[in-house]
């Protein structure tokens, strides 16, 4: 019997893709650990890249319409993702995603691929902090800039802890959405309208990424120095990861996995 791809082959085929990259970035960063940072660090910079559009027409906006405001963030951000599936780089929440699928297959053991999240998030948080403090101190609509930010940072750190952790959850969930979409998918001008719309689907309710509030973190203590709750936000960054790695790696990594898995 012929399988089409929508049938167990184009099963099978799925989870050899994911299960074959996961494994590929755990031994990248095994065997070379500078280039797999660089990699991760590149993701930064391009997700800051994003936090920089995004965060300028939030700026430009938010006084005048403030829903015109949050779907002009929301449109805009998904252009980090875009750039990190197409030009290829180490996005922290997306690889809490892949590398799970040689877990379940059981080619990796979970305490393996923890050093290389670790590597990974901070390699992350170099570039992305990088680039957004950079734009900080360019001083481009330093005084509107500083408002907007500090405005944005009290309304995330006011939160529940549960709800936190539960909108973290959600947000991986729908960035690992977009990115497996990224990876399906051949034709690039599709993939791109698709992953911009699934990311604006995790921004406009508010839920959280902890590589971008990285980015949006970097901003409020660059307007606030001194000033700012680092306790809060150590707080909120780490509630904020553990739901990203459960939103990407059992939300939708085990479920996937249990239907793309191949047949014993």
């Amino acid at each position: 019997m012929v399988y089409n791809e929508t049938g167990l082959e184009g099963f099978n085929m799925s989870f050899e893709m994911l299960s074959d990259l996961g494994i590929k970035k755990y031994e990248m960063c095994r065997d070379d650990i500078g280039r797999f940072f660089a990699r991760s660090v590149v993701a930064g910079l391009y997700l800051g890249l994003a936090t920089i559009l995004s965060t300028t027409l939030g700026t430009l906006l938010f006084k005048d319409n403030l829903i015109a405001s949050k779907i002009a963030v929301a449109g805009s951000f998904g252009i980090g993702l875009v750039i990190i599936v197409i030009l290829g780089s180490e996005l922290f929440t997306g690889n809490c995603f892949t590398t799970m699928i040689p877990v379940y297959g059981k080619k990796l053991k979970f305490r393996q691929i923890i050093p290389m999240w670790i590597v990974c998030y901070f390699g992350n948080f170099v570039g992305i902090a990088l680039v957004c403090y950079l734009f900080f101190i360019s001083g481009s609509n330093h005084e509107l800039l500083s408002e907007y930010v500090v405005s944005c940072a009290n309304t995330k750190l006011s939160f529940d802890i549960i709800e936190l952790l539960v909108k973290a959850v959600l947000c991986n969930f729908i960035v690992c959405v977009g990115a497996y979409v990224g990876m399906k998918m051949q034709d690039d001008t599709a993939k791109t309208i698709i992953m911009m719309i699934v990311v604006m689907a995790f921004v406009l309710p508010g839920f959280e990424h902890s590589i971008a509030n990285m980015g949006s973190f970097t901003l409020t203590i660059g307007a606030l120095g001194s000033g700012a709750n680092f306790g809060l936000i150590a707080i909120h960054m780490i509630v904020v990861t553990f739901g990203n790695m459960i939103g990407g790696g059992v939300l939708l990594g085990l479920p996937l996995y249990l239907m793309i898995k191949p047949n014993k």
